[in-house]
């Protein structure tokens, strides 16, 4: 077992706070507004509900999963240097079951899951840790121009017909996890598009080495996480200030596209951001409790959705109809906390989640 002093601290603490970031994006997903926006948030909340929309679309809607997919991406290098020549072949497994525990995830959990697109994704670009870096540089560049092509797609539908909305309103378990497969099966293909780059670049700064050894890349890394995140506020503000309702007769497919792909940037300043905190922070109790969350971070994945279900649809808790977005975030804040928490409980009894104990039994055999 991979103790956390075994462990380089970088990719666990990007883990461990990028799961608040993924709380936050998911749990209004939960509600029930009539209407909603270019990021699925409800039209018709009180001002600190706008508030909180504004803040969450700049900073975290489509930040959280391209910096995920980045540590994706760099996971990968590291599996493959241990594995030698079998490693195509273990990164495949891994991948497929990855595919099947997001498929679990949709049917009993959440519509939004994002386990199935990072198992997609590495079994069609399994071979990539092997790609020259120029290769990887040239396919991320030309995939850039599809990513924002498939988004502005996705931004007409939702100019001509709405935002989602309603998605977890099914009064029976049984209707539910109907009607999460149908909306899975069509959202995982649109998220696979939006991973590509990031876990691209992910790979090549694993290649150097970025976060398992940050402190010999500060300069760069700080290069990349105030560029990156820079750019996320940029290109993320004009598409908050349209979904608040703050700027009326905005091009808004425009800015949709703009956010989408800055997004792609702020994920790998957010990752960058971690190595440099990583050189300068001391390992006490915090820093531990959140690497050892981001070392178990599919568990705590996990327990997210299900603390959401049970707090806030209808045949639960039913809170998704009576609450607004500030509530919501208030409510993936506490969850995010309660997952560290288990995770710093599992550490300290020198335990592995359980979720990352069967994958690697099922991946390893």
């Amino acid at each position: 077992m991979h103790t956390l002093t075994q462990r380089a601290l970088a990719p666990d603490l990007a883990r461990g706070v990028m799961l608040l970031l993924i709380a936050l994006a998911h749990a209004h997903m939960y509600l029930l507004p009539q209407t909603t926006g270019f990021r699925s948030y409800a039209l018709d909340g009180s001002t600190l509900d706008m508030v909180v929309t504004g803040v969450q679309i700049t900073l975290v809607d489509g930040r959280a999963m391209p910096m995920f997919a980045a540590l994706f991406g760099y996971g990968f290098v590291q599996i493959a240097a241990r594995q030698g020549d079998d490693a195509r072949r273990v990164l495949r497994r891994r991948s497929v079951w990855l595919l099947v525990f997001g498929c679990a995830h949709a049917l009993l959990l959440f519509f939004g899951d994002i386990l199935a697109a990072y198992g997609l994704l590495g079994l069609l670009f399994a071979g990539a840790v092997r790609w020259k870096d120029r290769s990887l540089l040239v396919f991320a560049g030309l995939w850039l121009v599809v990513h924002g092509a498939a988004t502005a797609l996705a931004g007409l539908q939702i100019a001509e017909f709405g935002g989602a909305a309603g998605l977890a309103s099914a009064t029976d378990p049984v209707t539910a996890m109907i009607d999460r497969l149908m909306s899975w099966g069509v959202l995982t293909p649109f998220l696979l598009v939006d991973l590509i780059v990031p876990f691209l670049l992910g790979v090549l700064a694993a290649r150097r080495k970025m976060l398992i050894e940050p402190h010999e890349h500060q300069k760069a890394l700080r290069a990349i996480a105030f560029g990156g995140i820079g750019t996320a506020v940029m290109g993320g503000f004009p598409l908050a200030l349209v979904d608040t309702g703050v700027w009326n007769g905005a091009p808004e497919v425009a800015l949709y596209v703009l956010h989408g792909l800055s997004g792609v940037a702020g994920g790998l300043g957010y990752a960058a951001l971690m190595g440099v905190l990583a050189v300068r922070l001391t390992q006490g109790p915090v820093v531990r409790a959140l690497a050892a969350c981001g070392e178990r971070s599919l568990t705590c994945y996990l327990l997210q959705s299900a603390v959401f279900v049970a707090v806030f649809v209808p045949y639960a808790g039913g809170l998704g109809s009576r609450l607004g977005t500030a509530a919501a975030s208030g409510i993936a804040v506490l969850t995010w906390l309660a997952t560290v928490a288990t995770a710093e409980v599992l550490r300290r009894n020198d335990l592995n989640g359980p979720a990352e104990t069967l994958l690697r039994k099922l991946t390893y055999r």
